[in-house]
């Protein structure tokens, strides 16, 4: 059987604190509240279970019943609330059913409910109260509005009559339950509508934050914490906060302060400085707050932070700073300095380098300080690969942040950090055929990783790049208008060359007679098959060259062992001037191996072998030299002929230029051999350098070791 009260039946025992009750009160109910509410166990505050108990043991007391109960609607369910006299346990009896219970006939009628003898009366279904019936007097708890909340209850074990007095004292109890419940309901719902506010502003971008009249702080939500922190609203002064032009600001003028003095602030600039450099930018907006009565009952604030928007700001006027450079300067070494004064001024940080990779190592071409930065911070002219932060960079072809470089192990040398410099970041620079210098940047304060000044860096390193790339293509430009010119040029002299000699000897033949034919004929033909093979090594070359420089030409890089190559075409060489008074020396290694295209470099070897041999005079002595240099393979042809003036070196590439200082040897030349030698060269990304001094001059050619 389940209990009246909609739970198991209260009987059998009582609990040892609730006497039976063997008479009527002599007073109302409402008078036994009074004097409850004398002791020190009743309050009229939050309603908590300790204080509903109380009042149901007030409802047996004034209903003279051993057992009460107090239980409010939760959906389509009664929940027990508060209870007297209910010997079963708390979780049998917390909740039933509206269905099967007194409580929910109550609750469906809206009504007082007098049951004397459950047995006998015809409203009770069986099977709600036990075999030995009961008295029950309920009466429901009202809102405001007049809708049930719940059901105030006293039940008797035993069939008896209710007084009216009784009756009375539980309908009065049962408007004290609306208080009460209402009380609870009314502050449950403030305490969710609090909550959800202070979620909201939680979750607000913004930090927000209220005082009350006196200026105390009443709210701060979890943003302006972040943003501020606890100091700023503390009583000491307000650390590194300034106005829009940086002076500094006095707690009196924070926008609460202000607010309270009536002031309505919108959008108002601030900015906080850290501990490090880096300063943080906000806009604020606070305004009072006023009563019913038109006084001020505080104030609220608001701040959002800005950092980030006039961060992406300075990143656009930096592009375009660099932009411009690059447009308004001859060469990326020109560019260099404008390029990270704006870099170094976009970041707020204090140091920057531009390296290029050049002949196996990367070289410092430009470096940028803060103004007013003490000292300056010592560069090394090259590193080599994989050295120092930009070899490193150079190395793995990826950017690198170091967090602090003032740490051992951090690819810096103490000289350059000298406790300093903190944060370093270096982005490779790259054009169309790999890497080809890096770009560092240094704070004087420790920075975290940030994706938005990677992307700036990377940013301006892809201009630098394409710069590069830009200034080759256009230099390319030239270099084919005037190979065209010089193509033009030759024709008119090193063609003219062979052919005037091929159609003089030709002639003659035609005119000799047979003794002449007899005597000269071998020497004539001998003269014109070798302007022939001269001619046809122009052309042949002619066409390389044009081969090269539309890029057509297929270059085939494979492991080359480029000792024999050099060893070999020594050794023919010297078998084709043999008697000649000229020596060839050669200082090569065991084996060299280069990726290259073998036919090719021995091409060009032989070209430069025979030119030095051509241009050596008597008695001379002509050098080759094969080493290895850090990453670079290089070879040099030393003559023994004057020295090649400054002014007259560069023209010797140009492939109609030939300077006067040769001798007929016989090993004939075509005029093409530097030309051809560098386009081949370049075309392996080496280089090609001419030098000289008074005992000769050198060519000097730097391949990479390794495939880039």
């Amino acid at each position: 059987m389940t209990a009246p009260h909609g739970g198991t039946a209260a009987g059998g025992h009582p609990p040892a604190a609730a006497a039976p009750v063997t008479r009527p009160p002599t007073g109302s109910f409402r008078d036994l509240i009074a004097d409850a509410a004398t002791g020190p166990d009743l309050h009229r505050g939050v309603l908590t279970s300790g204080s509903a108990d109380q009042l149901a043991a007030l409802v047996a007391r004034a209903a003279g019943a051993p057992s009460a109960c107090i239980q409010f609607v939760e959906e389509n369910r009664l929940r027990l609330y508060g209870s007297w006299g209910v010997a079963a346990d708390w979780e049998v009896v917390a909740e039933t059913g509206l269905d099967r219970s007194l409580g929910g006939l109550v609750v469906r009628h809206g009504t007082t409910l007098i049951v004397e003898n459950a047995r006998a009366d015809p409203r009770i279904d069986d099977g709600l109260l036990r075999r030995g019936g009961g008295a029950y007097l309920g009466c429901p708890v009202h809102d405001r509005s007049g809708a049930v909340l719940g059901v105030c209850f006293a039940y008797d074990h035993q069939p008896r009559p209710w007084t009216p007095e009784q009756v009375a004292a539980v309908s009065e109890a049962s408007e004290v339950a609306t208080l009460l419940i209402g009380e609870q309901i009314a502050r449950h719902e403030l305490e969710q509508q609090h909550r959800f506010l202070d979620a909201v502003l939680d979750s607000l971008h913004d930090g927000v934050v209220a005082c009350d009249a006196e200026g105390r702080i009443a709210f701060v939500n979890e943003r302006m914490r972040r943003l501020w922190g606890d100091t700023v609203f503390g009583t000491e002064p307000v650390p590194g906060l300034t106005d829009a032009t940086g002076t500094p600001l006095t707690r009196d003028d924070l926008g609460l302060v202000r607010a309270l003095r009536g002031e309505v602030i919108r959008d108002e600039p601030l900015a906080l400085h850290g501990r490090s450099r880096r300063t943080h930018y906000y806009v604020m907006d606070a305004q009072p707050f006023h009563g019913v009565d038109g006084r001020v009952l505080g104030a609220v604030q608001a701040v959002q932070d800005v950092t980030r928007q006039r961060r992406a700001e300075r990143f656009r006027g930096c592009e375009l700073a660099v932009t411009t450079a690059l447009t308004e300067a001859p060469s990326i070494e020109a560019a260099g300095p404008r390029v990270l004064e704006a870099v170094v001024g976009a970041l707020d940080w204090v140091h920057a380098e531009l390296w290029l990779v050049e002949e196996g190592t990367i070289r410092a071409a430009a470096r940028w300080s803060a103004p007013g930065w003490p000292g300056e911070i010592p560069v090394p002219e090259r590193l080599a690969y994989g050295q120092g932060l930009a070899g490193r960079a150079w190395q793995v072809d990826k950017p690198l942040w170091i967090r602090d470089v003032g740490r051992p192990q951090s690819l810096i040398s103490p000289d350059t950090s000298a406790d300093r410099l903190h944060t370093a970041v270096a982005i490779p620079v790259h054009d169309g055929s790999g890497p080809i210098g890096v770009l560092t940047v240094f704070a004087d304060a420790i920075e975290d990783p940030e994706d938005e000044l990677l992307a700036l860096m990377s940013g301006i390193a892809a201009h630098l790049g394409q710069f590069v790339e830009r200034s080759r293509v256009e230099d390319l430009q030239r270099q084919l208008t005037r190979s065209k010119n010089e193509y033009l040029a030759l024709i008119g002299h090193e063609l003219r060359t062979p052919l005037t000699s091929i159609s003089a000897y030709t002639e003659l033949l035609r005119e000799a007679d047979e003794a002449t034919l007899v005597r000269d004929g071998p020497r004539l033909i001998q003269v014109i098959e070798r302007n022939t093979l001269t001619l046809r090594e122009i052309i042949n070359e002619l066409l390389e060259l044009s081969a090269l420089d539309a890029g057509h030409a297929d270059v085939r890089r494979t492991p080359v062992d480029l000792a024999a190559v050099v060893r070999d075409v020594v050794e023919r060489t010297r078998r084709a001037i043999d008697g000649a008074p000229v020596v060839i020396d050669a200082d090569l290694p065991g084996e060299l191996i280069v990726p290259c295209d073998r036919d090719r470099l021995r091409h060009i070897v032989q070209n430069l072998l025979g030119s030095a041999v051509r241009y050596s005079p008597d008695g001379g002595h002509v050098a080759v030299t094969l080493r290895s240099t850090g990453r670079v393979a290089e070879l040099s042809v030393s003559d023994a002929a004057g020295d090649v003036p400054r002014a007259e070196r560069e023209e010797l590439f140009t492939g109609h230029y030939r300077t006067s200082r040769g001798s007929d040897r016989t090993i004939p030349g075509s005029g093409l051999g530097l030309t051809l030698s560098r386009a081949v060269v370049e075309r392996h990304h080496g280089s090609v350098e001419l030098t000289g001094g008074d005992s000769g001059t050198t060519v000097l050619i730097r391949l990479p070791l390794e495939v880039t």
